[in-house]
């Protein structure tokens, strides 16, 4: 025998067509309707095949189970809300402060200088950065300290191998050392004046505007200064 609900019980549950169509607008179930439905439906089950204890109990274990996980999610969307806004205002205190960056390519202004790093590997004997143009002609060299307090670290001046003065722009740096006698590429890091800190997305996505490197993700930054 099928169930069926009569119009008088669903009146006296406020869930009449009428009511429904008012209430329609959220596309959800709360706590309060749920439970008003599976009282209609204990109240109109076919008493000669009433609903098992267990289907009862396994309704409302679905209906705990669905609720908690939003709870979850709605924590996880704030707490990440919260980490992102911390994040944004962290690196808001960069601006001003000289960021080294993973790169080939570092810009020399007018009668300025090129600054960086080279990351050096433990047992790493000597190491050399060489200053190439974008035709790829080599313009000059930096011999690297290994081994004291700031390894790896170099300044280029704008100075040639020749004395002379080379032309602002673009240029490219190759790093090498002797790493257990074999000749290894190593990273270059060029570093540059953080200019501005912006939030790129609603993900979260942070992004660092550096002098001469253009716009960089937070997360490629290797060293403040």
């Amino acid at each position: 025998m099928p169930t069926s609900i009569d119009t008088d019980a669903l009146t006296g549950l406020g869930l009449t067509r009428q009511t429904q169509t008012q209430a329609a607008a959220p596309d959800e179930l709360g706590q309060e309707e749920f439970f008003k439905l599976m009282i209609a439906q204990l109240r109109n089950q076919d008493p000669f095949s009433p609903m098992e204890s267990g289907e009862f109990l396994g309704q409302i274990a679905q209906f705990g189970t669905v609720s908690g996980i939003e709870e979850v999610r709605s924590a996880l969307v704030g707490l990440t809300a919260a980490m992102s806004a911390n994040q944004t205002m962290q690196a808001a205190g960069l601006v001003d402060r000289e960021a080294l960056v993973p790169s080939r390519e570092a810009w020399l202004p007018p009668e300025g200088e090129i600054r960086g790093a080279v990351e050096i590997p433990a047992g790493t004997s000597s190491a050399i950065v060489g200053i190439y143009d974008l035709n790829g002609g080599l313009v000059a060299t930096r011999a690297l300290d290994v081994g004291g307090d700031a390894p790896g670290e170099f300044t280029w001046d704008g100075m040639t191998d020749e004395g002379e003065p080379a032309p602002s722009g673009y240029y490219e740096l190759r790093a090498s050392g002797d790493l257990g006698g074999s000749n290894t590429s190593l990273d270059v890091l060029v570093a540059g004046r953080v200019e501005s800190v912006s939030l790129q997305d609603a993900g979260g996505t942070i992004t660092l505007t550096v002098t001469g490197l253009g716009q960089i993700n937070l997360t490629d930054i290797r060293r403040v200064s």
